[in-house]
């Protein structure tokens, strides 16, 4: 009998790796000991859009059409390296892996989301091999790899047989107002009768469209329906169309070892066939509960077949195919998507649900292959900072304790704090909200009470396993992903189009705790609007700017590459404890308008004051002399001379009173960091 790693080397050969035994799955895996990744700056590549390396792989592309494949491969990654290397980034995040369908309502699956086998790689981006070798390379640079993982949904492989008659249907019932209405009845009442006109008026009411690939959320399941009425469930039909790769997901192969009695991802038992979530476009307009359980149990829109993941067999398959991946591939961490539409943290914590026991495995996994500080993030599309922070909880069953995830893209902070504060001008003291409430030290303050924030804490003060338990050994209230924008949001430049505020807004995503991470061509002023508009070409460089293709020779590039060196040159700005220590609760003209000022400590090493300007006049870190002209007041000695250290700055200096305050000038949508020299 072949050992486990040979027999898996063998058949994943077959399958696009190499033919001897230097495969993926028997190389060593970096270890990452002594890694903490409050060091890290996370940049988000997504992979067809960045560098095309490999022609051969060139499948379907259309370069000029926005919602098709445009060629970029993980051997464009690799050959721009230097570049990234460059810029300064640390960990790479990039989209899935997998294998797709091929296409959907002329789309194509070019961002990965739209699964169509776990175990297969994504033959547009490269082989096995191709991957393991951009994950090595990067590694060789101290870069990081962080995969984009799909557990909630798979691609639209099957559609339901609501009407029964064995192919997908887009049908109308009913017709809303006739012909006969519009063009006689309605023009001439007197020419149709009584009853005629009575069917005019009850039928510009009625009208019902079915959509058997994505049809509407129904909580007892889709049902089957003809004009007869209900017929119980409807049929779920997989399609077989293998040209765009729409077909029944494969048995896994045999190296992966499944049972051969249980059933795989072409079972319609491992779905939940309720239909899409329709809820979003005016959520305030059901309970809370009624939208929670679509997001939950509902497909995603677009006819993304919703998993059923508390099915034991589909848990446990999702859970073996990530392990895969991990061993294959060695990748660093997970960034994990669309993490709210499964389980149900908030109201019922020590449940362990799904991802308690798929996000341990996980850190099992990578301690078995000698990996530490493995990371995990979720994604979870919601400002309800409540809602993001339940799934950075742990919890405690009859089987024990168990994590969930290390952190989670900080939505709350895009929609609370980014987008009002920097891009409207409203008070920085929702900032300081956030904060507080993530640590929970709202239960005082009147201010962040009325207007919705969460005494807190939203998020744990406690590591959910240690570094070399292949946790990160980090409390998830210090691990927030800080963005400005992402591939499912407009770019930042869209909706504000003024570099200045971007350029503010940068100054604070590399200045607070957490993460940060950049969505690739930030640092090129891409602009574009919302999806696919937001996932320009990296290799075609910035035209509207006359920018060439990864240009390091313009301000912008520049500007990213030394707030990443200032934040890699001091210790505080990446793991020192934050003091927020000024912020404003009314907008508008005043001496302290848009000012937020906080300090950054590591205790014994160093101490920074951060002081962020958000408006666009020169304010101060003082208060009107009409309320008493108090300024901020600083934890450092009094006669301490700072020096401003930020970027592109004037390089003053400024010196703590006897008193302990400081006065600070700032000038319009900048930041100054002040540091003892």
């Amino acid at each position: 009998m072949l050992r486990p790693v040979a027999a898996l080397a063998l058949a994943l050969a077959a399958c696009g790796g190499a033919a001897d035994f230097d495969h993926p799955a028997d190389r060593p895996h970096q270890s990452n000991a002594g890694i903490d990744w409050r060091d890290q700056v996370i940049y988000q590549i997504m992979i067809d859009r960045f560098d095309n390396g490999d022609p051969n792989n060139d499948i379907n592309v259309a370069p000029d059409v926005p919602g098709r494949y445009h060629g970029g491969d993980w051997q464009g990654v690799i050959d721009r390296l230097d570049y990234l290397q460059e810029l300064g980034v640390t960990a790479l995040w990039i989209s899935p892996v997998v294998k797709n369908t091929e296409e959907d309502a002329g789309f194509a699956s070019y961002h990965g989301y739209w699964t169509q086998d776990f175990l297969r790689p994504n033959a547009h981006f490269g082989d096995l091999t191709k991957l393991r070798e951009m994950v090595d390379k990067a590694h060789e640079r101290g870069m990081l790899v962080i995969l984009d993982v799909v557990t909630n949904h798979m691609g639209q492989l099957f559609y339901y047989d609501i009407n029964g008659n064995g192919q997908p249907d887009d049908t109308l019932s009913g017709g809303g107002y006739s012909h006969s209405c519009l063009q006689i009845c309605m023009n001439n009442p007197a020419s149709c009768s009584a009853d005629e006109l009575t069917y005019c008026a009850d039928g510009k009411g009625y009208l019902e469209r079915i959509i058997e690939w994505d049809p509407d959320y129904d909580p007892r399941g889709v049902q089957g329906w003809t004009s007869l009425g209900f017929s119980g469930d409807a049929d779920i039909r997989f399609t077989n169309w293998p040209e765009t790769n729409r077909t029944p997901p494969p048995r896994p192969p045999d190296w992966f070892d499944w049972p051969a009695d249980k059933p795989w991802f072409d079972d319609p038992s491992w779905y939940h066939r309720k239909g899409r979530v329709y809820v979003w476009w005016h959520e305030n307009d059901y309970s809370k509960e009624f939208v929670r359980k679509q997001e939950t149990l509902g497909d995603f829109p677009g006819g993304l077949k919703d998993l059923a993941t508390d099915n034991p067999d589909t848990k446990e398959a999702l859970i073996r195919v990530f392990e895969y991946w991990i061993r294959a591939a060695d990748f660093d961490g997970f960034r994990i998507d669309t993490v709210k539409h499964i389980d149900r943290p908030e109201v019922a914590r020590n449940v362990r649900g799904f991802w308690g026991e798929f996000n341990d495995r996980m850190r099992k996994k990578a301690k078995e292959l000698g990996k530490q500080n493995f990371f995990i993030f979720g994604e979870g599309f919601d400002g309800n900072d409540d809602l993001i922070g339940s799934y950075t909880w742990g919890g405690t069953d009859a089987a024990g304790t168990f994590g969930r995830f290390d952190s989670m893209f900080n939505f709350p902070q895009k929609y609370r704090g980014i987008d009002p504060v920097f891009a409207n001008g409203q008070p920085t003291k929702n900032l300081e909200c956030l904060y507080n409430s993530r640590m929970g030290r709202n239960t005082t303050d009147a201010w962040c009470a009325s207007n919705g924030y969460s005494p807190g804490p939203t998020y744990p003060a406690t590591p959910h396993a240690a570094s070399d338990a292949g946790g990160v050994g980090l409390a998830p209230n210090v691990l927030n992903v800080n963005f400005l924008d992402n591939h499912d949001l407009p770019r930042f430049l869209f909706e504000k189009p003024d570099q200045s505020v971007l350029s503010s807004a940068l100054g604070f995503l590399f200045t607070w705790d957490g993460i940060p991470c950049v969505y690739y061509g930030t640092e090129q002023l891409f602009a574009g609007g919302v999806d696919p508009k937001n996932r320009e070409d990296m290799f075609r460089g910035n035209e509207a700017k006359g920018y060439a293709p990864f240009a390091t020779d313009h301000e912008a590039f520049k500007r990213v590459k030394a707030l990443i060196q200032m934040r890699k040159d001091h210790v505080a700005l990446r793991r020192g404890t934050i003091s927020p220590l000024w912020s404003t609760t009314v907008a508008g003209a005043r001496r302290d308008a848009g000012i937020f000022a906080f300090e950054r400590s590591v205790a014994g090493t160093e101490t920074l004051l951060v002081v962020l300007n958000t408006s666009g006049q020169e304010s101060e870190s003082c208060a009107p002399v009409a309320e008493g002209g108090a300024c901020v007041r600083t934890s450092l000695p009094p006669g301490t001379v700072l020096t401003d250290i930020m970027p592109g700055s004037d390089g003053k200096t400024f010196t703590v009173k006897s008193d302990g305050t400081i006065a600070v000038m700032v000038p319009p949508r900048s930041g100054r960091v002040l540091a003892r020299k």
